[in-house]
Formats: structure tokens, C-alpha cells, sequence
């Protein structure tokens, strides 16, 4: 019998490891699935089928950029799972030509808790990222393309975001860029035309020229303080997938008719709503979640204001990813199984 062919016994001793090719190769091609799996993985989420604590981040003396964040739960539904992402977030990285983040996967057995899978974890999270901001873009962004999309800070979640927006239904017809360094712009915009993109890319030397020349906005940026202070240069019709969660003032903020896609977990961690939230003394300017549109519950967009997606990172969506890499792995016999990691009863 082929050990990856079915879910292991409650007395399996064994660990499914799959590293980041086994990853990789198990979500290509897969953009406009994920993005539907990501609405499931919201949708189940919204029902109240899932347990997710909050995460306390890791810090270090002294510096403020890097954290290790641990996010654990359980998410039921039609394949439910429970395990834990355990990622690292160092921005300093990239410099030494290194990932800025890094993660490990575990799943867990719902019948015994014990460990079934250890994972490569930072392509889920990239991709689920991108998933679910691309599904915000889907449900919350009007007309048949995306005219011009603009991207604030051009790294890889910004580049992972723009490759399942073009899987996804609407053609896009030109980018906006502007990152802090230039040549990373100028990286990303090789990279999309190396893809085939014939439409006409800009450069722009700060986030309010991209918000004043772009429909469709991406955050994607490390930082840690706002640097969008207003929005009067957005046009009404803007949407702004705030990827990056700390881009915006207190002002910003409350100009925005904003969404989240889960109110309690984006009030934490210094985003900008946790700010706009701590001076307010309330969240009544987050209207909505995501999972409330697509129930029919709340209305994509309200007044004449932009539209601000703030997505949090949900350990909803690492689970339902890694649990559909973690079925694909064993019915196609990918990854190491090693049989005897768990000790004997």
C-alpha cells in the first residue's frame, strides 16, 4: 500500500515533510482556484466554523521590524484542518539576498492531535495573500478591468498579488509603481513583462502619486509607520488593497470606507485600524468584512469614499491551503514520509 495514499491511521507514527519545491510544484497553475479557495476558506469562517486565537508576535530587543509570528487554529468545512504557521518576518533580509520572510507549516491530526505534515510555509502564505487580496479586488473593485493598478512597494507579495490579479477575470491595462528603491520598481516591472504585459508601465516617486493615478491600489510594503496621510487624490471608485496593514494614518483611515476580513484580528499589532480604533475609542469605521459581502450581507462599497480592503493574514486561509497541498502531496506520492518520527505508544 502506498503510505501518501490515504490520511494517516490515528496510530500512524509517521510525518509527511514536503519542502518548497514539493510546495511549489503543488500550487502552479492553480491562481483562480486558490482565489475560490480562499472565498471558501472566508465563507466557513464567516459561519463561525472555525477557532482562531489570537497570535502574540515575537520580538526583539531593541529592533522593531523583525517578529516571528505563530498563527494556530482550526477550520472546518469540507476538508477541515488544525495545525499552526510559524513565520518570520525580516525585512533586513533581503539585503543579504535572502527571503524577507520564512515559514514551517505543521498540520495536525483532528482525531489525536498528533503531527501528520511539516511544510514549506512562506509560498502559502505569499499565495494566500495574494489569493485573498485578489478575491477582494473580485468582489469589491467596479468595471471590466482594472485600468491602472498601482503597486506601493514592489516586492514579492506585491508581485505574488499582481500575478493572481491577471488570472483572474479582468484584464489589466497598465501599472503605476513606486518603491523606495527604484531598481526593486524597476525588478518588478521586468519581471510582469517577462510574462508577457505589453501595457505601459509607470514610475512615480511617492504612494499619493499612485493613489492619484490608479483605480485598483496594492500595498505590499514593510512598513512599520504611515506614509499615506490623506486621500484626497483618490478618486471615489479607488480600491485599495491594503496588503501591508500599517500604511495609513489615523486620517487615512477614517476618510476610507474601509473593510477587513476579520474586525477582532486586524485590531491588533499597530495596523493602522488598531490606531484609528485606539484614538476612536471604537471600530465603527470598519463597516464590514469580506465574508459579510459575499454573503449578501453587506454592500461592496458605501458613499462616495474609496474603498480600503484591509486584510489581516488569516490562519484560515494557511490551513486551507496547506491542507489541499498536504491532500494533493499524498495522493501523488510527493514529499519524504518519515515513518517512525512519532514515538511509539
Amino acid at each position: 500500500m502506498n503510505p501518501h495514499s490515504a490520511h494517516p491511521a490515528h496510530t500512524d507514527r509517521s510525518l509527511l515533510v514536503l519542502g518548497a519545491q514539493d510546495v511549489a510544484s503543488l500550487l502552479a497553475g492553480r491562481e483562480r482556484e486558490l482565489i475560490d479557495l480562499a472565498a471558501q476558506a472566508y465563507a466557513v469562517h464567516g459561519r463561525g466554523d472555525s477557532r482562531l486565537p489570537q497570535s502574540e508576535y515575537l520580538r526583539f530587543p531593541e529592533r522593531v521590524r523583525e517578529r516571528i509570528i505563530p498563527k494556530a487554529g482550526y477550520l472546518g468545512g469540507e476538508h477541515p484542518a488544525a495545525g499552526i504557521k510559524w513565520i518570520g518576518s525580516f525585512p533586513d533580509n533581503v539585503a543579504l539576498g535572502l527571503p524577507r520572510a520564512s515559514a514551517v507549516i505543521v498540520l495536525n491530526c483532528l482525531h489525536t492531535g498528533r503531527p501528520t505534515t511539516l511544510m514549506e510555509g512562506a509560498q502559502i502564505s505569499s499565495q494566500r495573500t495574494a489569493a485573498a487580496a485578489a478575491l477582494a479586488a473580485r468582489l469589491l473593485h467596479q468595471g471590466d478591468s482594472y485600468r491602472v493598478v498601482g503597486v506601493v512597494g514592489c516586492g514579492p507579495i506585491s508581485a505574488e498579488t499582481l500575478r493572481f490579479l491577471r488570472a483572474d477575470a479582468r484584464p489589466l491595462q497598465a501599472l503605476l509603481l513606486h518603491d523606495l528603491q527604484p531598481e526593486r520598481a524597476r525588478a518588478l516591472a521586468a519581471a510582469v513583462r517577462d510574462t508577457g504585459f505589453a501595457g505601459p508601465i509607470g514610475y512615480v516617486s511617492s504612494a499619493q502619486e499612485v493613489l492619484a493615478g490608479a483605480d485598483l491600489v496594492v500595498f505590499g510594503t514593510s512598513a512599520v509607520e504611515p506614509s499615506v496621510h490623506s486621500l484626497r487624490d483618490c478618486k471615489p471608485e479607488t480600491t485599495v488593497l491594503h496588503v501591508s496593514l500599517r500604511d495609513f494614518s489615523i486620517e487615512a483611515v477614517l476618510a476610507a470606507d474601509n473593510l477587513a476580513d476579520d474586525i477582532d484580528h486586524v485590531l491588533q499589532a499597530n495596523t493602522s485600524v488598531h490606531r484609528a480604533a485606539q484614538q476612536q475609542g471604537h471600530h465603527g469605521f470598519l463597516r464590514a468584512t469580506l465574508a459579510q459581502v459575499m454573503a449578501g450581507a453587506a454592500a461592496p462599497r458605501l458613499g462616495d469614499r474609496p474603498v480600503v480592503m484591509h486584510p489581516f493574514g488569516l490562519a484560515a486561509l494557511d490551513l486551507a491551503f496547506a491542507e489541499q497541498v498536504a491532500r494533493l502531496a499524498r495522493a501523488q506520492g510527493r514529499g519524504v514520509l518519515l515513518p517512525d518520527f512519532l514515538p511509539e505508544a
